[in-house]
């Protein structure tokens, strides 16, 4: 099983994370976008152009958030991912609501002050960065206020919300990231950074 990935990506650690706590070996095939050869591959394996992309016996899967579903599913069931029905579907909940209000967000506010300035592409652009910062203000605290009083986001035990909703935070400093003052989020996500799975990635990204 082969996963195009970069050590920068966000959407990578959060795969691989998965496959470790999984027991999933990964031969992780490093793409970098600024190399045309590179870029030329994965036009051919995702026609969106981007990371990460998993192979498994002829299946090209794009998407980091359908490749962890894959792989527990895979497993024959993890309770990563667990198979009751409405458990699942609170996973699911979270793991779209990171999609959709979180990670994107988090992504170009992480661009704009921390990866532009690396790729010698300007200075952040103000209107961007106030645009997901007042994005990030209004959806932040709904987090914060759900993981009052819980250790992990869904149900008792860690599982596919927590890994999609962390692994966009790995810039937290770098990206200037306005959560600081969100207490709850703050003691979950040095939770997240305490596993196994997150020390083991910071060693590859």
């Amino acid at each position: 099983m082969r996963l195009y990935h970069h050590p920068m990506s966000s959407n990578s650690r959060r795969v691989v994370m998965t496959a470790l706590l999984i027991g999933q070996p990964l031969d992780l095939v490093e793409v970098s976008l600024m190399n045309e050869q590179d870029r030329k591959l994965l036009g051919e394996i995702n026609p969106n152009n981007k990371i990460p992309v998993l192979e498994d016996d002829g299946l090209l899967l794009w998407e980091s958030q359908a490749i962890m579903q894959y792989l527990c599913d895979k497993e024959g069931g993890h309770a990563l991912y667990p198979q009751d029905l409405r458990a699942r579907a609170d996973v699911n909940r979270w793991m779209f609501w990171s999609a959709q209000h979180w990670s994107t967000n988090i992504s170009y506010l992480t661009y704009q002050n921390f990866i532009k300035g690396m790729l010698n592409r300007g200075a952040p652009d103000p209107a961007e960065v106030a645009r997901c910062t007042l994005e990030l203000e209004r959806f932040a605290p709904v987090l914060d206020a759900h993981l009052a009083g819980r250790d992990w986001v869904s149900g008792p035990q860690l599982t596919l919300a927590d890994l999609s909703l962390a692994a966009p935070l790995m810039y937290m400093e770098q990206g200037k990231l306005p959560l600081v003052q969100y207490v709850h989020i703050q003691k979950w996500f040095k939770r997240v950074q305490n596993l196994d799975c997150w020390q083991k990635t910071s060693k590859i990204f």
